[in-house]
Order: structure tokens, then C-alpha cells, then sequence
């Protein structure tokens, strides 16, 4: 059931490409800015509160809408995985850019590159060159492959029914909108969600990180992860990334100009600096991913019919 799900989820985004930030991005903002607004005083037991009310109450009455619908025929069961599914994850979420970046890249259009890197990720890119541009560009897209795909697919599998995909995403918008706002506010509020969030994405980080390296170089990449991951900002995507960056033999990280200064950072990977045969490098790694989970999925379903 869950490989079926994921195939036909697969399929739909390909024929009809889901607006992501205006369709659920925008309204999952809303909906924990609206909780913010009625919780945060400052405290973090406010902010557990609010989690509970943003996010573990949306989960929980899927959970009984899913079980009804399952219980009526396992076809509405499927069907309502289908639609959480094609609302929660996706390739399309961040492919397009991509694409786009890296052909404008092939033809020398260095402009349009950066401004389409600016519009994908809201960041000033107007004095990036060409090889900063592919290898930020390859950094986001590792990122966004396990926020959109990886992580969301393995908490799916994990728990029953859509519920494990609502969970990621709400757990991860609802982090993200109130750090921002905790930053503005100087408070706790967000303290729990970051916690919480940490805890249901540590498997799913390691699981991508795992999935790179047996698709890709796997010496290079659980080197990297061992040794460099620690030294990323996020410590978390650091894992991703380092791994990622190890398995495609590319180097990531390092400076890039940011607001007209050079913004140090840490370099992950063993390999040649980054270009656009390498963003091209970065999508078979990611589907060759994807191909390896969708395998263990369908082995997983095989196993349990034997059994």
C-alpha cells in the first residue's frame, strides 16, 4: 500500500506540479502564526502548549479520518495517503529551479542563473559566479531532497497511515516560523518545537545520509560525514551534506559572497569544486536514492505477503 501510494504520488507531480508555497506552505504559516499569536507569551511551556494544538492535533484527527475511511474500504484509505502525500512531498517542490539554473548555467546566461537562484532560496546571489552558483545551488537541492522527499517518505513508512508525512511537515514548518519569530522576540517559545522536530527528523537524516552513500562514492561519503558534518552551521544538514557532497566527489561548503562580503564557511567533500556537470551528477544521485527506497519499500511488502 505505502509503495503503491508513493508511485501514484510520483506520477500525479509529474502530470500536475503541486504550487507548494501557495498551497500549503503559505496556509501552514498562517495556521501557526494563528496558534503563535494565541500562545506565545515568552515561555516555553506556552510553546508546548502550541505545538501540541499546531501540530499534534492536526496528526491525531487525520489519524481518525484515516482509520474511518480504512475502515469503510482501504481504497479511501489509499486514496487519502495519495492526497496527503502529493501535499506533503515532492520533487517538483524544488526541481524546477534547479533545472532551469542548471541550463541557464549550460548556456553561459550567468544573469538569469542568479536570479533564478535568488527567487528559488530569497538570498542575494548578484555577485556569485558561476561555480558558487552550481554549488549552492547543489547544497539546497540535497537539502530540499530530504525535506520534500527523503524525510517525509520515511516517517510516512514509519507511522500508520498519512500521518507520519503530516507530522514532518507540520513539525518543520511550525519550527522554522517560530524560530524566525523567537529571533525577532529574543524568547523560548520555539525551544520545544526545535527539540521536538529534532527528534522526529534524527532518523530520517541519518536514513538520507545512508541512502547517498550506498548509491554513491561510500568510503568518501561516511569519511566526510564523520569528519566534516560536525563543522556545518546546521549540524543537522551538515550530515546530509557532507554525506552527499562525499558520495558525489564534490567539493561544498567554502565562501560565497553574500550582501557583497565573503561569507566563510565550512568546506565538506574530498573532490573537484563544484559545477554544472555536477548539478547534473547531484540529480542521478538523489533518483538513484529514491530508486534504492522505493526498492526496500517494495522488498519490505514482499517479506510481509511471504510472511
Amino acid at each position: 500500500m505505502s509503495l503503491l501510494s508513493l508511485i501514484a504520488v510520483f506520477l500525479i507531480e509529474q502530470l500536475k506540479p503541486l504550487d507548494y508555497r501557495r498551497i500549503v506552505e503559505g496556509p501552514a504559516n498562517a495556521w501557526a502564526d494563528l496558534v503563535e499569536s494565541g500562545f506565545n507569551a515568552g515561555n516555553r511551556w506556552h510553546g508546548v502548549a502550541a505545538w501540541c494544538v499546531a501540530v499534534l492535533v492536526p496528526v491525531i484527527v487525520l489519524a481518525l479520518i484515516y482509520a474511518a475511511l480504512h475502515a469503510v474500504s482501504p481504497v479511501l484509505g489509499w486514496l487519502l495517503n495519495v492526497i496527503v502525500l502529493y501535499l506533503t512531498m515532492g520533487f517538483r517542490q524544488f526541481s524546477h529551479y534547479y533545472t532551469d539554473i542548471q541550463v541557464a548555467l549550460r548556456l553561459g546566461e550567468l544573469d538569469r542563473a542568479r536570479a533564478l537562484l535568488a527567487e528559488w532560496q530569497q538570498i542575494p546571489t548578484q555577485r556569485m559566479g558561476s561555480e558558487e552558483i552550481a554549488r549552492v545551488s547543489i547544497e539546497r537541492a540535497l537539502v530540499a531532497s530530504h525535506r520534500h522527499v527523503f524525510g517525509v517518505l520515511l516517517c510516512f513508512v514509519l507511522l500508520p497511515g498519512p500521518c507520519g508525512a503530516l507530522l514532518y511537515r507540520l513539525g518543520l514548518i511550525v519550527r522554522d516560523r517560530w524560530q524566525l519569530s523567537d529571533i525577532a522576540q529574543h524568547n523560548d517559545f520555539s525551544q520545544f518545537a526545535r527539540q521536538v522536530f529534532g527528534m522526529i527528523d534524527w532518523l530520517p537524516l541519518r536514513a538520507t545520509a545512508s541512502a547517498f552513500a550506498i548509491v554513491g562514492d561510500f568510503e568518501d561519503a561516511v569519511h566526510c560525514w564523520r569528519t566534516q558534518a560536525a563543522l556545518w552551521p546546521d549540524k543537522d544538514m551538515g550530515i546530509v551534506l557532507a554525506g552527499g557532497a562525499g558520495a558525489l566527489g564534490v567539493r561544498l561548503g567554502g565562501s560565497v559572497i553574500e550582501e557583497g562580503d565573503a561569507a566563510d564557511r565550512a568546506e565538506l567533500g574530498l573532490g573537484e569544486p563544484a559545477d554544472v556537470d555536477f548539478m547534473q551528477s547531484a540529480v542521478g544521485l538523489v533518483w538513484r536514492a529514491t530508486v534504492l527506497w522505493m526498492l526496500l519499500l517494495f522488498l519490505l511488502g514482499l517479506a510481509s505477503l511471504v510472511g
